[in-house]
């Protein structure tokens, strides 16, 4: 995936066609996260340089887990079925689960380090809500008040909600601009944004350092 322009620069050949249509790829594309965050953290738990406390210890608990849950398919399941509902249920939560976080980021401004912002501009222009009902909430695990989620992170997700109001009121006051669309308004912008990447200025900011850390 190509998120910013220059990063698209440099793609050519097939790599440089899929970048001109990664948007209608994204979603599919997501059935394969779930595997990705697994071997992410395996390879998390095997870095030896990243100096995170209790690693050995993580990576111990993952792979116990990874290997039970194998085992379990196994033992109850022929080898063809366990493997099919393994690929499908990991089909299934890699797609859930970037389709919660997606919507919220795709698409929107990202602040490159030379810009001062004070935190709650840096917190707020970056993120977009999604408008919420009962069904929208249990759908993105209360993360669709992504605002409310980057300026309160140690919030309970249950209590995002009930501080949506106060942070509108103050960001109005403010004229700072909140964004909040609905789902599949969030769906089309990403699938849009993705599609679009280097076709057309992007509003308002470039961002050298995402380029770096995407690459």
């Amino acid at each position: 995936m190509a998120f910013t322009p220059a990063v698209l620069a440099r793609r050519t050949g097939l790599s440089g066609w899929f970048a001109r249509r990664q948007g209608w790829w994204f979603f599919p594309l997501l059935t394969l996260e779930g595997l990705n965050l697994h071997v992410e953290s395996i390879k998390a738990g095997l870095d030896r340089q990243s100096g995170a406390p209790w690693r050995r210890l993580e990576l111990a608990v993952v792979l116990t887990r990874l290997g039970a849950y194998v085992t379990i398919l196994v033992l109850f399941l022929p080898p063809g079925l366990a493997a099919s509902f393994l690929a499908l249920q990991m089909a299934v939560f890699g797609f859930c689960l970037g389709a919660a976080f997606a919507p919220a980021h795709k698409g929107m401004p990202i602040v490159p380090r030379t810009m001062k912002l004070d935190f709650l501009r840096r917190q707020v222009m970056v993120s977009r809500n999604i408008r919420g009902n009962f069904a929208v909430d249990s759908w993105m695990g209360g993360l669709n008040y992504q605002i409310e989620h980057h300026l309160f992170p140690n919030m309970p997700r249950c209590n995002l909600k009930r501080a949506q109001p106060m942070v509108r009121a103050h960001c109005e006051q403010l004229g700072i601009t909140y964004t909040e669309v609905g789902l599949f308004r969030s769906y089309l912008m990403v699938v849009d944004y993705l599609n679009n990447v280097g076709l057309r200025a992007r509003d308002p900011f470039d961002c050298p350092l995402a380029v770096q850390l995407r690459d």
